[in-house]
């Protein structure tokens, strides 16, 4: 009789645990572990990884991983489709409303602090702003360019820019029209008080030695290059002003493309910058006193630990899982 047996019948409570930490960190392979334990699935809360033409470049779960657990949100978008973080929170809970009606845990895991967010503790209330003020940005950041637009937030909002993926120009330029439409930091707008949902949330961040995590960053985008990383961009070239496809992985190769660097450079920036990322998502995430970290090898800690956040009854897990 495995640990899950031991709830009798479906419970009054319900638990939603999020396992975030940093790309490459090892997060997959720890979440089908716990959805196996609990016989349950999995939510994606990572935004790179819901387009179906995106693959090597933001490193989805293999077709093997997907088999051993139904994953949700996973290739569920075309790049052409438009969406964003309140229709994720809207799709993300319908889901897991779904799963909770037949399962008393559900994981949700990625990279992306602001999804995670929404589904967890809901949306912020983001003013809204006239338009000619979005038009006129959008025309200094053609004119401009990235730079310009990540010079403009680092000064106006360096809360904001310490978190943000600053290869997204998306992203950038809602943050410059908000602050120029209201007169105040963007991250101003983004403290407001948690909302309420009918589960309890369990967070888990896993985390490497620096050395370690950027070494296996590191190996990773060679695996992606010998894998056809540079193929699977050149096919989606002509896309490249897409929206999602504004993300490390793709615009370091869209630019050795457009003849701005050599393949040698564009492999260079393709590993800086994930790292970059990495540390972008540690920094969001840190900010979360409710998250207790990991090391990925420590799973008989997080079992235990998961076991003790549920409490005695309906489970009894700490030597069960």
């Amino acid at each position: 009789m495995t640990a899950l047996l031991l709830f009798l019948g479906l419970s009054d409570k319900k638990f939603l645990i999020l396992v975030v930490g940093p790309t490459a960190v090892g997060k997959t392979a720890l979440c089908i572990k716990l959805a196996k334990k609990f016989e349950t699935e999995i939510i994606s809360c990572d935004s790179r990884q819901f387009y179906r033409e995106m693959n090597l470049g933001t490193a989805k779960p293999s077709q093997e991983e997907l088999s051993e657990v139904p994953h949700h949100l996973v290739n569920s978008l075309s790049i052409h489709e438009e969406y964003d973080v309140r229709k994720f929170e809207t799709d993300a809970l319908k889901i897991s409303e779904d799963l909770f009606q037949r399962k008393n845990v559900v994981i949700v895991t990625g990279g992306s602090g602001l999804f995670a967010d929404a589904l967890t503790e809901g949306m912020d209330e983001i003013p809204t702003v006239d338009p000619e003020i979005r038009e006129q940005i959008i025309g200094e950041y053609e004119k401009n360019g990235l730079e310009w637009l990540q010079e403009q937030i680092a000064n106006l909002d360096p809360d904001y820019y310490s978190q943000v993926d600053r290869q997204n120009p998306q992203r950038l330029m809602r943050a410059l029209e908000v602050i120029r439409g209201t007169g105040a930091r963007f991250s101003s707008f983004r403290k407001k008080a948690k909302a309420d949902r009918p589960f309890q949330t369990i967070k888990i961040g896993l985390n490497r030695d620096r050395e370690e995590l950027y070494q296996r960053i590191d190996l990773r985008m060679d695996q992606m290059i010998r894998e056809g990383l540079f193929e699977e961009a050149q096919a989606l070239f002509e896309y490249r002003n897409l929206n999602a496809l504004q993300t490390v992985g793709y615009s370091e190769i869209f630019g050795f493309l457009e003849g701005k660097y050599d393949r040698e450079e564009a492999v260079r920036l393709l590993k800086r910058n994930s790292r970059r990322y990495a540390k972008r998502q540690l920094t969001w995430f840190r900010r979360d006193e409710a998250i207790r970290w990991f090391h990925p090898d420590q799973e008989s800690d997080i079992f235990s630990w998961i076991a003790n956040q549920m409490g005695p009854n309906p489970l009894s897990l700490a030597t069960q899982l």
